[in-house]
């Protein structure tokens, strides 16, 4: 009879379980759920970085995204250059929450990435470091056709299909300018700031390369959707 009991009280410990498992998952919003749509109007969730990834699959969908958004791009005919480099999901931004030094020609991914860095992460550190927005984001550069550190030999570039950008510095509302060559080293709030969108550019980005990692970094971040997970 006792066997029967404790068997009856674990079935009843297990649906009980169960069914606070799902309670908890029904309250939990959609960008912290990994079945859901992507929306870049969302806040930047749990599963955020994984259906970004996930765009480069569906290059309508990411394309649907943007204008959802309110982003304003073109998208860029298909392009094949030499053995490995172009694209064939790659737009222009026109217009996006913060204006570039320089246009920027991405993959859609890069894009929508891109979009929810500049509010949630960029934006983000700006009030909360400055009490100011970025006014514009300073860049080196999206599309190159060449390898890694533009070695003749070696792992392909990011940059060789647009899926990468790098960024230099920021300009604040007030005029000033936080850059990486001269500010991410320190204590002060310039250091803070870029340290903090390092951390951001983490949870969005495959590939984040800060002046931390080598010197050919030193004066910039680079930002990719790469296969691979690295932040440094």
């Amino acid at each position: 009879m006792m066997r029967y009991v404790r068997i009856t009280v674990a079935l009843l410990a297990l649906a009980c379980g169960f069914v606070l498992a799902v309670g908890f998952v029904v309250t939990l919003p959609d960008e912290d759920l990994p079945w859901t749509k992507l929306d870049l109007n969302d806040p930047v969730g749990a599963f955020t970085e994984m259906k970004l990834d996930a765009l480069s699959r569906n290059p309508d969908a990411c394309y649907a995204l943007l204008e959802d958004a309110g982003m304003e791009f073109s998208p860029l005919p298909p392009v094949e250059s030499g053995d490995f480099c172009g694209y064939d999901d790659g737009v222009e931004i026109e217009k996006s929450i913060t204006p570039y030094s320089a246009a920027v020609v991405a993959r859609c991914p890069l894009a929508a990435t891109l979009f929810l860095w500049e509010r949630d992460v960029v934006q983000a550190a700006a009030q909360e470091i400055y009490g100011q927005k970025v006014s514009r984001i300073g860049h080196y550069g999206t599309y190159a056709c060449r390898r890694v550190y533009g070695r003749p030999n070696g792992s392909i570039s990011e940059h060789a299909s647009a899926n990468a950008i790098d960024v230099a510095e920021f300009r604040l509302e007030d005029g000033r300018t936080v850059s990486l060559r001269s500010d991410w080293t320190g204590e002060d709030d310039d250091a803070a700031f870029l340290r903090e969108i390092r951390k951001g550019s983490c949870d969005l980005f495959q590939g984040v390369i800060s002046p931390d990692y080598n010197k050919a970094h030193e004066d910039h971040f680079h930002l990719d959707m790469g296969p691979y997970d690295f932040c440094r």
